[in-house]
Parts: C-alpha cells; structure tokens; sequence
C-alpha cells in the first residue's frame, strides 16, 4: 500500500467517525437490506438441507408412484389430481413382471388422510399421530433406523397381525417414562402391541419429519381393518446405477396398466428424490427472489442515503479539497479518499447486517429447534461483497464532483 493510499484510508475513516451519528442513520439502509438477504439465505438453505436429508433417508435409487403430486398424502392436492383413479396395489406385481430394471417393490398405505387417528394408552393420548400401513418389504427398501425392538414380517404381514412401529414423539407423548415396547396402545378403538420404536429421522420439511409421529402397522391389517383407505404409495427400489431405466420402465407400465393413451398424460404421479428436491428448489429460488426483492429496498435506501451524505461532504468539505489540490494531490487522490469514505460506510454496515442476521439465525435455531437454519458462508460472503459494491457504485458520483472542483474556486469557498 503507497503513502497516499494509506492517508486516503486514514483520512475517510477520521471522517466516517468523526459524523459517527449522521453516518450510522445513513447505513441503517445497508444494515436491514444485508440482514434480510443473509437470514432468508440461511433459512433456506438449512431447510433445502433438511429436505434433501429427507429423501437420502428414503432411499435415493427409490421411484415414487403416487395418485397425486406434492404430499404423498394427498392432504393438499390440487383438485384436478383428486379426481383421480387410485393406485391399486396389484400394480407392483405388473410393474414387476414387466421391468427388467427394478430389484423390489413396497407399498405404504396412507390411513389418516383427511381425518383425525386417535392412539391412546391408559392416562395419554395423541391426537396428531399419522397412521400409515407399509408392506413387510419396505423395511429394506427405504431403510429406517430402529431406537429399539424389530420390524414386523412377512408372515405377521399376511396373518393381518395386530402389531404396530411407532415414532419417537409418539413414544414420548404416550411414554414420557419410557416402555413403550411391547406395550398395548389402542389405534382407532382396535389394540395392537407396539413391537418397534423408529430412531429420530433425519431432516424433513420445515423442520418436522411426520414419520416422528407416525403409527406405522403391517399393510394386510389396514386392508382388514380401514378398507375405505384407498391412498396407496408404490415405492419402486431400482437396481444399483438403474434408477433412470427404472423409472421409464415403470412409467411405461403404469400407463399400459392404466389404459392410458399414446398422446394422453399420465393420470398418476411418478418421480424422484432429485426430481422432488428440484421442485422445492424452484419453490424456494422464488421465495428467494422476493427476499431480494425487500432487501434492495433497504440497499437502495442505504446506498441513497450514502450517497445523498456524501454530496453534503464534498460541499461541506470544498475548502479542504481546494487545499489538497493547491499542494499536488492529483485527480485520483480525491476520488480515491471519497470513494474510501463511501465504501466504509456500506462496509460497516454490511458487517453489523451480517452480524445481525447470524444472531436471529442462533434465535431462530433456539426458539424453533426442528426448523434447521445455518448462515452459509457464501451468503455471508456475498452480503460483505454486496456491501461493498453500494458504496462504490453510489459513492462514484460525490467522488468524481469533489475531483472535479477547481482549486482557485474551492479555495474562495466560505
């Protein structure tokens, strides 16, 4: 760094601290425009990680066929997809019969749609638990870590047996003491003997995973016990490196089993992890936007305000400017010293607005520890750069007018 770089930088900041009151009003602009683009950055970016923790939990060489898209639940499909036909559970074995691709396939059957599952025992009851069925299979087709018992077979499968696996939130509310294994609960009036407890899963949507709260029994005693649930879930495991030649494989049985005409498109939802994590990025990537979008308001304020502060430094200041010139610094040098002042004061702003937003971050971990949030570093990074950048391209103008004064008039300037 040369001498007259370093009085530039020595001068802008006795200058910024100097009107340190009429400074800080200036970057408040700057301080709520980079905290807003830093925190929603951090927010999303913890959630895409919960989503995509999610479905690695799922299994990441699975197929998906659903009767409607989004919520495999079909609590929030739109109403054209409701009118849908339902997917019957002899599809698997034609899919079966008909891909080359695929190494097995399980079913889970959605039971709580649309309605309340009451699971009881003796002094608790949960009124939010999700009752789902899944075949004996799916146990290593979208692998799920057991805190404790087993998983149910193939054989209590199709004896229709009354046994259940339950999420640990469900355990907790219905155990807060523990024991829950090998313990009656009533699901619906009907008791079953909890023969499994699921380990925490890992990510989820908005933080919460519904599989924590979740009854899950053997598919052949929901097909006994609840023959009005029709919301059946195929998940289609393909071989390893097959996932591509799977999915059209199935696509092409579904629509063949379906009577689905060439030309027409499909009345049933197939996909993906990826396919689903890139919707909820488009989702996100809009949210994003409109975080921007508030966030240049207070950018756009800020670097005004820079701006406006300036102009009434350099008229403020024209006596010193005339001196300056009289003695030999150059063109340069002033634009220099003027566009360091500028830049200081976005730059500390974007450093308090990254400051900020780390610590609602830490807040917003502690009041809502299942909402996952995280300050990457590229977000932290590019507020500090952004920062950077306002004052430049607002502190041009000022720079340029204060080197652009003659020094005979500055210095007759009262």
């Amino acid at each position: 760094m040369n001498i007259a770089a370093g009085e530039n930088i020595l001068l802008s900041l006795k200058e910024v601290w100097t009107n340190r009151f009429r400074s800080g009003l200036t970057i408040l602009g700057i301080v709520i425009g980079i905290t807003t683009v830093v925190t929603v950055a951090s927010l999303i970016t913890g959630l895409r990680d919960g989503i995509v923790t999610f479905f690695q939990e799922l299994g990441p060489d699975n197929v998906f066929v659903t009767r409607v898209s989004g919520d495999p639940s079909g609590g929030f499909a739109p109403l054209k997809e409701q009118k849908r036909r339902n997917i019957l559970p002899e599809y698997a074995e034609f899919i079966k019969a008909t891909s080359r691709s695929i190494d097995d396939i399980g079913m889970t059957l959605y039971i709580s749609t649309g309605r309340q599952i009451r699971v009881r025992v003796p002094g608790a009851e949960s009124g939010n638990a999700m009752a789902t069925a899944v075949s004996a299979n799916m146990a290593t087709i979208s692998l799920r870590a057991l805190k404790e018992g087993r998983v149910f077979t193939q054989e209590e499968d199709r004896r229709a047996s009354r046994v259940v696996l339950i999420g640990p939130n469900l355990a907790e509310a219905l155990f807060p003491a523990g024991g829950a294994l090998n313990s009656s609960v009533s699901i619906d009036g009907a008791d079953f003997i909890i023969i499994g407890i699921y380990d925490k899963a890992k990510g989820g949507f908005l933080g919460e995973n519904q599989m924590d709260n979740a009854a899950v029994i053997p598919l052949g005693t929901a097909q006994i016990r609840y023959p009005q649930a029709t919301n059946l879930q195929l998940t289609i495991k393909a071989l390893p490196g097959k996932r591509a030649d799977a999915f059209d494989e199935v696509e092409a049985a579904m629509r063949r089993v379906r009577r689905i005409a060439p030309g027409d498109e499909n009345d049933f939802n197939i996909s993906t992890s990826d396919q689903i994590i890139q919707q909820f990025d488009r989702v996100i990537g809009i949210i994003g936007i409109a975080g921007i979008s508030i966030a240049s308001l207070g950018l756009l304020v800020g670097g005004i305000g820079v701006m406006n502060i300036m102009l009434m430094s350099v008229t403020e200041r024209t006596r010193e400017i005339g001196i300056r010139k009289a003695v030999g610094a150059r063109r340069q040098d002033i634009i220099g010293q003027f566009l360091v002042e500028a830049v200081s004061l976005t730059a500390v702003g974007g450093v308090m607005g990254i400051v900020f937003s780390v610590l609602i971050t830490m807040l917003i971990g502690l009041l809502v520890p299942s909402l996952p949030s995280s300050a990457p570093f590229w977000a932290l990074g590019t507020g500090f750069a952004v920062s950077v950048a306002v004052g430049v391209f607002f502190g041009v103008w000022p720079a340029v007018k204060a080197a652009s004064l003659d020094p005979v008039e500055a210095l007759r300037y009262e």
